[in-house]
């Protein structure tokens, strides 16, 4: 019988003749493991032991990660670093995942983290294998420094750094968050204007040249054109934008060539190839340095690397480099051959290979390259900014010139009539 998180009825007879029924989780090989745990636990006698069959256990499973709130980054992060500093200060595992779990002052999402990984060490697991279970909430990095940390005997230390890495990551999304804001709000009121315009300001103004007979310019007729389109076809419209851009995110989640071909693409535009590779690069260093610090090969590293990266521009060749050193090559010389790496990078991990400080070139290169998105984002912000406003303006000014043509030959033609009457 193979090893396996099962799922058990039971029903107990405690000492003072009450009789105790529940369900236990439990990693086990054999029914008799789970007799003997209960009867240790309640100092009872079990009366029925029944394991509920494995679809019902998948059922079980399934409605648990379905209806599971979703975790939030920040969430992992004060778990980890909670989990770390009581296991480091001494504190029993069980009794520091309880703490979490009680911490009405903490965050409900480390409480929900606590008490999912509480249930797993309550059947028998250990804590990396609670963490594969949960793969939504616990990177492959994360996951794989815990294994270390188990097996050496330094599960506290690992906790920690995967903490200081988890917050790290959030703080270089942040910054991109924080420079994406300002631009993407005033896109959406330039459009949203624009809109208005188009929907209800220009057909009210094509009604009054109409029944004025004003003599329209061709910049005009074609405003009130595209106006016209955009009314009678509101809907079909609305609905065309939605299905393509969820056509658009479908391919990008489910199409790994599409999703392959759009990171080509970031990473061959001017302004985005800078940014992606910024970011790209303090996520690959900081990755590697953390991995090859906690003890992992090369080999492991990379591989894991490749995996945890999302941009497939990297995670090619990443797959690549890792190749190379499996026929022997250095990670730098293979980096090198592979391309797409910047040249100081190579050159970094190179002379960190060849003195034997990898992982401190590794440090250097992730707080360069963090420092290098920190004014790429400060810049590309920068730069948005009076892009999008310019934008504003000449739409603005496209659509103001367009109607007022024709209200300025009205008013010509009503000053003239006045002058020719009075004449």
């Amino acid at each position: 019988m193979s090893t396996g998180l099962r799922t058990y009825f039971y029903r107990v007879l405690l000492p003072h003749g009450k009789v105790e029924t529940g369900f236990l989780r439990l990693l086990v090989e054999r029914d008799h493991s789970v007799r003997l745990r209960l009867e240790q636990r309640t100092d009872g006698t079990v009366l029925h032991l029944l394991r509920l069959p494995e679809w019902l256990n998948a059922l079980n499973e399934f409605r648990l990660r379905m209806f599971r709130k979703q975790i939030r980054t920040q969430d992992l992060a004060g778990f980890l670093r909670d989990m770390g500093i009581m296991l480091d200060a001494g504190v029993p595992m069980m009794d520091a995942l309880k703490t979490l779990i009680e911490d009405d002052s903490g965050s409900s999402g480390v409480s929900d983290i606590a008490t999912r990984v509480h249930l797993d060490l309550s059947s028998g697991m250990r804590m990396p294998q609670s963490f594969d279970r949960h793969p939504d909430v616990f990177p492959e990095t994360v996951r794989n420094l815990s294994e270390i940390g188990d097996q050496s005997g330094e599960l506290s230390r690992m906790l920690l750094e995967s903490a200081s890495h988890v917050e790290r990551l959030i703080d270089i999304r942040r910054d991109i968050r924080t420079a994406l804001i300002y631009p993407m709000f005033v896109f959406a009121t330039v459009l949203g204007v624009g809109f208005f315009w188009l929907y209800y300001v220009v057909p009210n103004l094509a009604a009054l040249f109409k029944q004025l007979q004003a003599k329209l310019p061709p910049l005009t007729q074609w405003l009130i054109a595209v106006s016209d389109v955009l009314v009678q076809y509101l809907l079909l419209f609305l609905l065309a934008v939605v299905l393509v851009i969820g056509l658009l995110v479908w391919a990008y989640r489910y199409f790994p060539t599409f999703r392959r071909g759009i990171h080509e693409l970031v990473h061959q535009l001017p302004i985005a190839r800078t940014l992606a590779t910024s970011s790209g690069m303090a996520f690959i260093s900081e990755h590697l340095a953390l991995l090859v610090r906690a003890g992992l090969d090369f080999m492991t590293s990379l591989d894991v690397l490749a995996r945890a990266t999302t941009d497939h521009y990297y995670r090619e060749r990443l797959l690549k480099v890792r190749d190379g050193v499996a026929r022997g090559e250095g990670v730098g010389a293979s980096m090198r051959r592979v391309g797409g790496f910047p040249a100081m990078a190579v050159r970094m991990i190179a002379v960190g290979e060849e003195s034997g400080s990898l992982d401190k070139q590794l440090d250097r290169l992730a707080q360069e390259y963090r420092k290098r998105l920190d004014v790429v984002v400060q810049t590309l912000s920068e730069i948005i900014k009076p892009a999008l406003i310019l934008l504003a303006g000449g739409l603005f000014i496209f659509m103001i010139v367009a109607l007022l043509l024709p209200i300025y030959d009205l008013v010509r033609q009503s000053v003239n009539q006045s002058l020719g009457g009075g004449g």
